[in-house]
Protein backbone atom coordinates (compact mmCIF):
# COMPACT_ATOMS: atom_id res chain seq x y z
CA UNK A 1 0.00 0.00 0.00
CA UNK A 2 1.22 3.33 -0.68
CA UNK A 3 1.29 6.59 1.15
CA UNK A 4 -2.00 8.45 0.51
CA UNK A 5 -4.39 10.65 2.42
CA UNK A 6 -6.60 8.58 4.71
CA UNK A 7 -3.57 6.14 5.38
CA UNK A 8 -1.89 5.68 8.93
CA UNK A 9 1.76 5.78 7.70
CA UNK A 10 4.51 4.32 11.33
CA UNK A 11 8.24 6.12 9.99
CA UNK A 12 11.11 5.93 11.74
CA UNK A 13 13.29 9.97 11.31
CA UNK A 14 15.94 11.56 12.18
CA UNK A 15 15.58 15.29 12.31
CA UNK A 16 18.70 17.23 11.62
CA UNK A 17 19.52 21.54 10.61
CA UNK A 18 21.80 22.38 8.10
CA UNK A 19 24.35 21.94 10.77
CA UNK A 20 24.10 18.34 11.41
CA UNK A 21 22.70 18.72 14.80
CA UNK A 22 20.12 16.38 15.98
CA UNK A 23 17.28 18.63 16.83
CA UNK A 24 14.89 15.28 16.83
CA UNK A 25 15.00 11.82 16.28
CA UNK A 26 12.58 8.00 17.07
CA UNK A 27 15.65 6.37 17.65
CA UNK A 28 15.56 4.32 20.83
CA UNK A 29 11.20 5.16 20.97
CA UNK A 30 8.57 3.55 18.84
CA UNK A 31 8.24 4.73 15.42
CA UNK A 32 5.63 7.56 14.96
CA UNK A 33 2.72 6.62 13.51
CA UNK A 34 0.57 10.08 11.58
CA UNK A 35 -2.70 10.03 10.20
CA UNK A 36 -1.44 11.47 6.07
CA UNK A 37 -3.47 14.21 5.35
CA UNK A 38 -4.67 15.57 8.68
CA UNK A 39 -1.77 18.00 8.92
CA UNK A 40 -0.22 16.20 11.70
CA UNK A 41 3.59 16.24 10.25
CA UNK A 42 4.92 19.40 8.76
CA UNK A 43 3.66 20.15 5.11
CA UNK A 44 6.75 19.47 3.25
CA UNK A 45 7.72 15.80 5.14
CA UNK A 46 4.41 14.74 4.31
CA UNK A 47 4.84 15.93 0.56
CA UNK A 48 7.96 13.94 0.04
CA UNK A 49 6.41 10.36 1.87
CA UNK A 50 3.77 11.21 -0.87
CA UNK A 51 3.09 7.57 -3.10
CA UNK A 52 6.04 5.87 -0.92
CA UNK A 53 5.58 2.57 0.50
CA UNK A 54 6.71 0.47 3.17
CA UNK A 55 10.02 -0.47 3.13
CA UNK A 56 11.28 2.75 1.28
CA UNK A 57 13.69 5.70 2.75
CA UNK A 58 13.45 8.96 2.43
CA UNK A 59 15.71 11.74 2.62
CA UNK A 60 14.59 15.28 2.32
CA UNK A 61 15.30 19.20 2.92
CA UNK A 62 12.34 21.09 3.90
CA UNK A 63 12.50 24.53 3.31
CA UNK A 64 10.88 27.24 6.19
CA UNK A 65 7.86 27.34 4.20
CA UNK A 66 6.94 23.86 4.05
CA UNK A 67 7.85 23.64 7.89
CA UNK A 68 7.74 25.81 10.29
CA UNK A 69 7.39 28.75 8.79
CA UNK A 70 9.65 31.74 8.10
CA UNK A 71 11.31 33.69 11.03
CA UNK A 72 8.68 36.76 11.56
CA UNK A 73 10.36 39.92 13.40
CA UNK A 74 6.81 41.09 14.15
CA UNK A 75 6.47 38.00 16.79
CA UNK A 76 9.32 39.52 18.44
CA UNK A 77 8.46 41.88 21.53
CA UNK A 78 10.17 43.44 24.48
CA UNK A 79 8.21 43.13 27.96
CA UNK A 80 9.24 44.35 30.94
CA UNK A 81 9.83 41.90 33.94
CA UNK A 82 7.47 43.61 35.69
CA UNK A 83 4.42 41.84 33.59
CA UNK A 84 5.78 38.42 35.17
CA UNK A 85 4.48 38.47 38.35
CA UNK A 86 5.03 35.46 40.98
CA UNK A 87 7.94 34.57 38.61
CA UNK A 88 10.73 34.93 40.66
CA UNK A 89 13.82 34.17 38.57
CA UNK A 90 13.31 34.52 34.53
CA UNK A 91 15.89 32.33 32.03
CA UNK A 92 16.64 32.27 28.46
CA UNK A 93 14.63 29.29 26.77
CA UNK A 94 11.64 29.94 29.31
CA UNK A 95 7.91 29.58 27.59
CA UNK A 96 5.14 31.39 29.23
CA UNK A 97 1.50 30.67 27.53
CA UNK A 98 -0.21 33.85 26.50
CA UNK A 99 -3.79 35.18 25.60
CA UNK A 100 -6.76 34.19 25.90
CA UNK A 101 -7.89 30.46 26.74
CA UNK A 102 -9.63 30.75 23.05
CA UNK A 103 -6.59 32.50 21.47
CA UNK A 104 -3.61 31.63 22.73
CA UNK A 105 0.43 31.18 22.23
CA UNK A 106 3.59 30.15 23.67
CA UNK A 107 6.05 32.74 24.04
CA UNK A 108 9.97 31.97 24.55
CA UNK A 109 12.26 33.81 26.49
CA UNK A 110 15.37 34.49 24.09
CA UNK A 111 16.87 37.51 25.90
CA UNK A 112 17.00 39.46 29.10
CA UNK A 113 18.93 42.76 29.56
CA UNK A 114 18.20 44.36 32.68
CA UNK A 115 14.78 45.03 33.47
CA UNK A 116 13.68 44.15 29.71
CA UNK A 117 12.82 40.45 28.34
CA UNK A 118 12.97 39.66 24.88
CA UNK A 119 9.79 37.41 23.69
CA UNK A 120 9.30 35.26 20.64
CA UNK A 121 6.12 34.12 19.89
CA UNK A 122 7.77 32.73 16.45
CA UNK A 123 7.89 28.22 16.79
CA UNK A 124 11.42 27.76 17.66
CA UNK A 125 12.14 25.72 14.31
CA UNK A 126 11.01 28.76 11.50
CA UNK A 127 13.15 29.77 9.98
CA UNK A 128 14.95 26.82 9.92
CA UNK A 129 15.77 24.10 7.11
CA UNK A 130 15.01 20.68 8.82
CA UNK A 131 16.51 18.12 7.19
CA UNK A 132 14.91 14.44 7.51
CA UNK A 133 16.10 10.93 7.22
CA UNK A 134 12.99 8.65 7.06
CA UNK A 135 12.45 4.79 6.78
CA UNK A 136 8.82 3.88 6.49
CA UNK A 137 7.94 1.03 8.33
CA UNK A 138 4.07 0.54 7.65
CA UNK A 139 1.21 1.71 5.39
CA UNK A 140 -2.37 0.66 6.45
CA UNK A 141 -5.41 2.26 5.93
CA UNK A 142 -6.88 4.42 8.26
CA UNK A 143 -10.31 3.23 10.48
CA UNK A 144 -13.53 4.95 10.31
CA UNK A 145 -12.60 5.93 13.90
CA UNK A 146 -9.20 6.88 13.31
CA UNK A 147 -10.69 9.56 10.04
CA UNK A 148 -13.58 11.03 12.38
CA UNK A 149 -10.86 11.92 15.04
CA UNK A 150 -7.93 12.95 12.74
CA UNK A 151 -5.51 10.63 14.41
CA UNK A 152 -4.20 7.18 14.39
CA UNK A 153 -5.42 4.71 17.12
CA UNK A 154 -2.67 1.95 17.78
CA UNK A 155 -1.28 -0.39 15.05
CA UNK A 156 -4.30 -1.77 14.08
CA UNK A 157 -6.89 1.24 14.77
CA UNK A 158 -8.51 0.18 17.22
CA UNK A 159 -6.64 1.63 20.46
CA UNK A 160 -7.47 5.10 21.91
CA UNK A 161 -5.96 6.61 24.07
CA UNK A 162 -5.86 10.36 24.49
Amino acid sequence: MQVARETVVTIEYTLTDDDGDVIDSSAGHDPLAYLHGAGSIVAGLEAALEGKSAGDAVTVAVAPGEGYGDHDSELVHVAGRDQFPGVPKIEVGMQFRTGSEQDSMVVTVVALEGDQVTLDANHPLAGVTLNFDVKIVAVRQATANELAHGHPHGKDGTDHHH
